[in-house]
């Protein structure tokens, strides 16, 4: 399946700011190990009650925000990945997985995945945005700093003003990857774009109009800034909604109502300069999401035609 950025020579001069990818919010927790201890991202009353295996089991039902593996994820089109990380308190070297309440895969695992299918699609482009650490020193971020580099090469995209990153120079430069990195090591690095070039602001709420009347109002925001923007298409899950409906976990409750009032949300946008740039959301599967924004960038293209 072709991705949100292959589309053709005519949008190769866009800038990457004005394009609109999709992107997946936790993106790797489409597998968490109910075996492991519960990640240092948890508060302490849940890390007593998770000594109880089925607390465990329902943990699962509302840490996992995805179904499909990266690779499937990319395969649908999703560019935009949303990672949080951790070490392994107590364990012995250096060693980073993902976590979204439990742990998930080893982070190495994961950008060998995603290095594979960018090696079969070498004009294709993701963002990687570590937002999130656990449990790390300097030296952990060392080791997933030096892990990144090897991952990715020359395929990694330094820092640059965002104005100038269009795919045309993506595809000279053969760079396939930005990484935003929100933590201040970045500044050692050229090729970690800092975190304040990602924002994604956050509205967490279970209510679906509260929701979209947020997303509206930070778009507006978005040009003073010159950077990338995620608008976070999430319902977050109250300590009361999971309680409510323990057993059923975060899809049955939370997203298949309300999907199809996101969704119209989507298909109403506009990207360019004043408009959306990533669009994230929980089960990108559950719909035709994917389909519905990579369209969305046919308007970007209508629009270029009829200014040359």
């Amino acid at each position: 399946a072709c991705g949100c950025m292959c589309l053709g020579e005519s949008v190769s001069k866009i800038k990457y700011s004005w394009l609109l990818s999709l992107g997946s919010h936790d993106s790797f927790s489409y597998w968490v190990d109910e075996k492991s201890p519960v990640g240092p991202d948890q508060a302490t009353a849940i890390k007593r009650l998770a000594r109880i295996s089925l607390v465990k089991k329902i943990m699962k039902k509302w840490s996992v925000t995805q179904n499909l593996t990266f690779k499937e994820q990319l395969e649908g089109g999703i560019r935009y990945f949303d990672l949080r990380v951790s070490s392994k308190p107590g364990e012995i070297g250096q060693e980073i997985y993902f976590i979204h309440g439990l742990f998930g895969i080893k982070v190495w695992d994961g950008l060998k995945e995603i290095n594979t299918f960018l090696e079969q699609h070498p004009k294709e482009v993701v963002f990687l945005d570590f937002n999130h650490f656990y449990a790390m020193d300097d030296s952990h971020h060392y080791f997933l700093i030096n892990r990144i580099r090897s991952a990715f090469g020359s395929k990694l995209c330094s820092v640059e003003c965002v104005e100038y990153v269009t795919l045309q120079y993506m595809w000279e430069k053969k760079h396939q990857v930005l990484i935003f990195y929100h933590y201040p090591l970045y500044q050692e690095y050229p090729f970690l774009w800092p975190g304040n070039k990602m924002p994604a602001p956050w509205a967490n709420t279970t209510n679906v109009h509260k929701l979209l009347q947020f997303l509206e109002t930070t778009l507006e925001e978005r040009s003073r800034y010159g950077t990338f923007h995620v608008s976070q298409a999430i319902l977050t899950p109250r300590v009361k909604t999971i309680a409510r409906h323990l057993i059923r976990g975060l899809k049955n409750t939370l997203v298949h109502r309300n999907l199809p009032m996101i969704l119209n949300w989507v298909k109403a946008q506009k990207p360019g300069v004043m408009g959306v740039n990533i669009i994230t959301s929980d089960f990108v599967e559950l719909v035709d999401f994917a389909a519905t924004v990579i369209a969305l960038n046919d308007l970007l293209l209508e629009e270029d035609e009829s200014a040359t």
